[in-house]
């Protein structure tokens, strides 16, 4: 029709199709502001998968989206979302780059965290060197990994697991409600003993030395982060060096490493394990991580852990949910 009109009166078929596509649009109700509002709110949080886990109601209608977001963010204005941790114990805070998917995680690990009684913590040294060894002495069993909230709570430490939202990759991350009030949460992605005890004590030295701010994500991509922040770089892989000497001291394993000489036999490393006292996985774990095992290799000493942990921690995640009403008498 355009080009029979076109035809006719002497303009170009392109000129009609212009003028009928605008008296098309102008007889459509626009609701650009509805989609561009609704867009925004879904770019603050993963609105669809914090609906699956129950942390805000399962709808459809975007005010009402909107106002449980608020609540739990715990602001009046979507824009003015806070950091999720406080500088308490030093004054620059780092720049934490989170994802708004980490940075849900991280909230919801707070509102757990917060609901906790746990007493302050001291922080001083002989309690620190109590803590460790503690710990440590934990790490020998599987079944023990049980006692860790209890060990960490009776030192002013507030525990929680948080199972990860999809592309997260958070093992952990450790922040402050306040001067005496550190947090450990880990999410368990990796159902691994060695991973476990890695990223406990990678987060207990975060607090131990009184950081402002720690979040591991992926703890296998270290380089990244250290090219993003030099200062958080530092912080990581001090983390990094003390979880894995509190676990096996450099020492024994390179010496260990040295006598086997490569021929890393599941008896050998057992017996590694007996001698040291630690769990044979952990053992095998730091040995993939130093690339002296193959990382398929002795995955049967690799016990799973998730099962263990969840059943004394208070846990979001795997079929477990915390209402809002039962938080106030946890």
């Amino acid at each position: 029709m355009a080009i029979s009109f076109g035809a006719a009166f002497g303009f170009p078929a392109a000129q009609w199709l212009s003028l009928d596509a605008r008296y098309r649009l102008g007889q459509v109700r626009s609701d650009a502001g509805e989609v561009g509002h609704r867009a925004k709110v879904y770019s603050v949080a993963p609105v669809r998968e914090m609906q699956k886990r129950g942390w805000i109601k399962d709808t459809r209608d975007i005010a009402s989206i909107e106002s449980d977001l608020k609540r739990f963010f715990g602001v009046d204005d979507l824009d003015a979302i806070p950091p999720i941790s406080v500088a308490t114990r030093r004054s620059t805070a780092h720049d934490t780059r989170l994802t708004p998917v980490q940075r849900a995680w991280c909230f919801r690990a707070r509102e757990l965290a917060s609901a906790l009684q746990v007493p302050a913590f001291k922080g001083d040294d002989a309690e620190t060197r109590t803590l460790w060894m503690k710990l440590r002495e934990l790490a020998a069993y599987t079944k023990e990994a049980r006692h860790v909230p209890r060990l960490l709570q009776e030192h002013g430490i507030r525990f929680v697991v948080v199972e990860p939202l999809p592309g997260a990759k958070i093992d952990g991350a450790t922040f402050w409600l306040g001067p005496t009030q550190p947090v450990v949460a880990i999410s368990v992605r990796f159902d691994r003993i060695d991973n476990f005890w890695f990223t406990v004590m990678h987060e207990c030295s975060h607090v131990l030395h009184g950081d402002t701010f720690s979040l591991d994500v992926d703890i296998e991509g270290y380089e990244q982060v250290s090219k993003a922040d030099p200062d958080m770089a530092a912080c990581e892989q001090r983390a990094n060096i003390e979880a894995s000497g509190y676990l096996i001291s450099k020492s024994e394993l390179e010496s260990f490493i040295g006598r086997v000489a490569a021929l890393f036999s599941k008896e050998r490393i057992i017996q590694f394990a007996h001698a040291t006292r630690i769990h044979p996985g952990i053992i095998v774990g730091q040995l993939q991580h130093r690339g002296e095992l193959h990382p398929g290799s002795n995955k049967d000493l690799i016990s799973k852990v998730r099962e263990v942990i969840t059943e004394t921690a208070l846990t979001d995640g795997w079929g477990k949910f915390v209402s809002q009403a039962s938080l106030g008498s946890v």
